[in-house]
């Protein structure tokens, strides 16, 4: 049996969908839907039905194997969510995914490109490793007709739960105490007043955590290796260093990280502006080396790896190379 349309009385009609668009008129001012198709009516709308002439509706009686349009949208929802996300209403064969906490999303991005090939099922997201606020909608669902099979969604929902992670999650941004090693000899001697501890403070400080303290050093590698391991003595959770990361023979930095038996994440990235950052862990702990457009620019290769570093992700080489496409992130 396939889905049929029925004609019932508007009294009986609580619980069942609407299978057509409903039009109320007030003349001179309005014109339009009162009820839209897939509307599942109330025992509250049945005034309003009275009240523009419905005493008979047509109705949608769905056959076995078949869902509602919101029935679906919310199930392919429920399937997609992982931790820290909550659920709209479903609406017109929509549902959104909301973050619960400030965090950072992630996305198993093959995941939904697998959902998206089931024929008329759409899952669309914000873009992985966005960083987002409490309430903001970061994804949403729907499928195309009103009624749909269920063997679908079935599909849909085996996607989801063969994967190792959730297709759609927010993770907690964890507070970090963050030491900030200056570089320079001109600002280390009081040439020049130091420009960059503000500028990383405020970037550090946005995802609730905090700089713990900022120390000088001149362009010798042992200072500032020396100024590094104090910050991980010390306990704290990620140490960025900042200046001398070009290949100038005077710039000392990247020399003073590898120095320390860290391990070298990368040095360079494809991220434009940023391709000078360096990302290592000592003792377990991340150090980095900050280019100097983190001065300058708005949106830096720095910008893209502090927030997954601050949601307790440990940046691998893949993630770094991975990232030349959709990597310019301005005109440089």
């Amino acid at each position: 049996m396939k889905s049929r349309l029925k004609e019932v009385p508007v009294g009986e009609a609580v619980g069942l969908v609407l299978a057509h668009d409903l039009t109320v008129i007030d003349p001179g001012k309005y014109k339009g839907p009162l009820f839209r198709k897939g509307h599942r009516i109330r025992r509250e709308d049945i005034e309003e039905l009275l009240r523009i002439g419905k005493e008979h509706v047509y109705v949608l009686e769905l056959a076995e194997g078949e869902l509602h349009e919101d029935e679906a949208a919310e199930r392919i929802a429920r399937a997609a969510a992982g931790p820290h996300l909550g659920r709209t209403e479903p609406k017109e064969g929509k549902v959104n995914l909301v973050a619960q906490v400030r965090g950072l999303l992630r996305i198993d991005v093959e995941a939904v490109t697998a959902i998206n090939r089931v024929e008329q099922v759409a899952l669309s997201t914000l873009r992985t490793h966005t960083p987002v606020e409490k309430g903001q909608t970061v994804a949403a669902t729907r499928v195309i007709p009103l009624v749909f099979p269920e063997a679908s969604i079935r599909e849909v929902e085996d996607i989801a739960v063969r994967r190792d992670r959730p297709v759609v999650e927010v993770v907690p941004f964890r507070p970090h105490r963050v030491g900030i090693v200056t570089t320079g000899s001109e600002v280390y001697h009081g040439r020049i007043r130091d420009r960059f501890g503000p500028v990383v403070r405020e970037k550090v400080e946005k995802y609730g955590s905090t700089v713990v303290g900022q120390t000088f050093a001149t362009d010798d590698k042992e200072m500032i290796r020396d100024q590094i391991r104090a910050f991980v003595d010390q306990g704290v959770d990620m140490v960025l260093v900042t200046s001398g990361m070009s290949v100038d023979p005077d710039d000392r930095t990247p020399g003073a990280i590898a120095s320390l038996g860290a391990e070298i994440i990368t040095y360079g990235t494809p991220i434009l502006p940023g391709t000078m950052l360096m990302i290592a862990y000592y003792r377990g702990i991340p150090v980095l080396g900050l280019p100097g457009c983190v001065l300058h620019d708005p949106v830096t290769s720095f910008d893209h790896f502090l927030p997954r570093i601050l949601a307790g992700e440990k940046i691998t080489r893949e993630d770094v190379v991975t990232q030349g496409h959709g990597g310019l992130l301005h005109s440089c």
